[in-house]
């Protein structure tokens, strides 16, 4: 695809705004030198908008946009489940679980494993979770960001690795997660104007020029198996999307695990200014999340019938940009690239984050200057960036669907992970015996059920390993309560009004979105 020189005079000056735009934001005051608090945690100084926006630009990325566009080109509506039941997840993490963490407070999710049972479960927990963010995350969002810039510029997958790489590490790594945050709220604006253009285009180029709802009645008629919301048991990717399991199933384990103890995502939570602002931008992003699917999903459904004979489903999204005329196409561009570069910012953040806080600062000796630890942290998020180009292309670069990819290799962890840490919240007797049997069970059956059930669909796998971890955790729970159990009872589980509306539009929205496509 050609691109003009209006659109990449576009693209080099919103690359040239957001540079500015973090350095000012993460500028210090006369005589005050970043600490860990400044640099990891933001100063706890988020409001609800900044941690709603952070929240979804650290979400959506090239995995979501190239790769849930692709799993819709292939498979259709029902993979914007996990857009759509993320929504009520966040409300009911918001609830429940958010209370527990800030009243920690906490820099990682590894430091409340250690408050919370001791510095195996910690340290265990901080080396997963490193190396999953390194060669699962920043791997897939650098590899999928790399192959949408070669099919839109042209330019070789390794040369756009590398922009991606130095471009957001370029605003990140000097500001910590105060410039990530707060160039966030641009970043989400840019994404939700360009996914939403990318999709009228598409829609109308359906239609014949006939209009978005004619183009949407096109579809309907045309491709009206992939609107089924729930896949039937004979659906050819029925073991991606076991039917109803993406409402009562694994799915519930999976988005637990990803928006409430995930690191990259939690740590916006971490760093508001209170639990009401952190609920409210939960609740913030609840509400953007149900948008997504329109800009994701839809242009893959579209491309199905605009070109049908893609050599991949993932060209299906940088085949709809092709759509964008000259002007608009720099900034529809520059929306791809900030989703991107909005992730991997974020990802870097959490390894150098975990790295700093749970391996250094505990495998070090003495005490260690604020000024040192940031430095460190610095060191982490660049090393674990290079790692993660090295290896994107040998990993990533014959899988059709890379979002699935995603999705079944992190399944082998998240249920040993939403067990350790519902454990943690709720059963006073568990250990950190239970929490390490819990890790390794789920490590250990997952591998087992793929090799020796395979025809049992990955989501189902991550519904019934979960009970199996939560049932040996609970087996070798302590006869007493353990010393370092939360007490719940003076806990303030109360919401807001606002939140509670929220969470009650948010329940009639999702109900009327499934009765239509059920």
């Amino acid at each position: 695809m050609n691109i003009s020189s209006i659109d990449i005079g576009v693209f080099v000056a919103y690359c040239l705004f957001l540079l500015v735009l973090a350095w000012w934001v993460s500028r210090e005051k006369a005589g005050h030198d970043k600490n860990s608090s400044d640099y990891f945690l933001a100063s706890n100084s988020l409001p609800w908008w900044a941690v709603g926006s952070s929240l979804v630009a650290a979400n959506i990325s090239a995995e979501q946009i190239i790769g849930m566009s692709g799993s819709g080109y292939a498979i259709g509506l029902a993979i914007a489940s996990y857009e759509w039941m993320a929504a009520i997840t966040l409300i009911v993490i918001g609830k429940w679980f958010l209370p527990i963490l800030l009243e920690k407070k906490i820099y990682t999710m590894p430091q409340f494993l250690e408050q919370r049972f001791d510095k195996r479960v910690q340290l265990v927990m901080a080396f997963f979770w490193l190396a999953v963010y390194t060669f699962v995350n920043l791997t897939a969002v650098l590899y999928l960001g790399a192959l949408a810039i070669k099919t839109i510029v042209g330019v070789d997958m390794m040369y756009g690795m590398l922009f991606l790489a130095v471009f957001s590490m370029a605003y990140s790594l000097y500001g910590g997660l105060k410039a990530v945050a707060l160039t966030d709220i641009v970043q989400v604006v840019l994404l939700v104007f360009g996914g939403l253009l990318v999709s009228y285009l598409a829609l109308v180029e359906v239609s014949g020029g006939q209009g978005v709802v004619s183009g949407f009645q096109t579809l309907l008629e045309k491709t009206p198996e992939s609107f089924d919301l729930i896949l039937s048991p004979e659906h050819e990717d029925y073991i991606s999307l076991p039917g109803i399991s993406v409402l009562i199933g694994g799915m519930w384990i999976m988005n637990l695990s990803y928006w409430g103890f995930n690191q990259y995502i939690t740590q916006r939570t971490l760093a508001a200014k209170s639990l009401r602002e952190a609920q409210k931008g939960m609740a913030f992003a609840a509400f953007l999340k149900l948008l997504m699917p329109v800009l994701v999903v839809l242009p893959g459904i579209a491309a199905l019938v605009l070109a049908p004979n893609l050599e991949r489903p993932d060209m299906a999204y940088p085949e709809m940009m092709k759509l964008v005329p000259a002007g608009l196409m720099g900034l529809t561009f520059a929306a791809l690239v900030a989703a991107v570069a909005s992730s991997l910012s974020s990802m870097a953040n959490s390894v150098s984050t975990i790295f700093t806080m749970d391996i250094y600062r505990q495998l070090s000796r003495g005490e260690t200057s604020e000024k040192k630890l940031v430095m460190i942290g610095r060191v982490a998020a660049v090393t674990a960036m290079v790692l993660a180009m090295i290896i994107a292309e040998p990993l990533l670069g014959k899988l059709d669907q890379a979002f699935q990819y995603i999705q079944e290799f992190t399944g082998f962890f998240t249920p040993g992970i939403v067990a350790i840490f519902i454990l943690g919240f709720f059963v006073k007797r568990a250990n950190a015996n239970s929490a390490l049997l819990a890790a390794i069970s789920s490590v250990v059956l997952s591998i087992l059920a793929r090799l020796f059930w395979p025809e049992l669909p990955f989501m189902d796998r991550v519904g019934l390993i979960f009970i199996i971890c939560m049932a040996l955790g609970l087996a070798v729970r302590s006869k007493q309560n353990s010393e370092k159990a939360i007490e719940l009872g003076h806990m303030d589980f109360s919401t807001s009004t606002g939140f509670n509306i929220a969470t009650a539009c948010i329940v009639v929205i999702l109900t009327a979105l499934y009765a239509a496509w059920w």
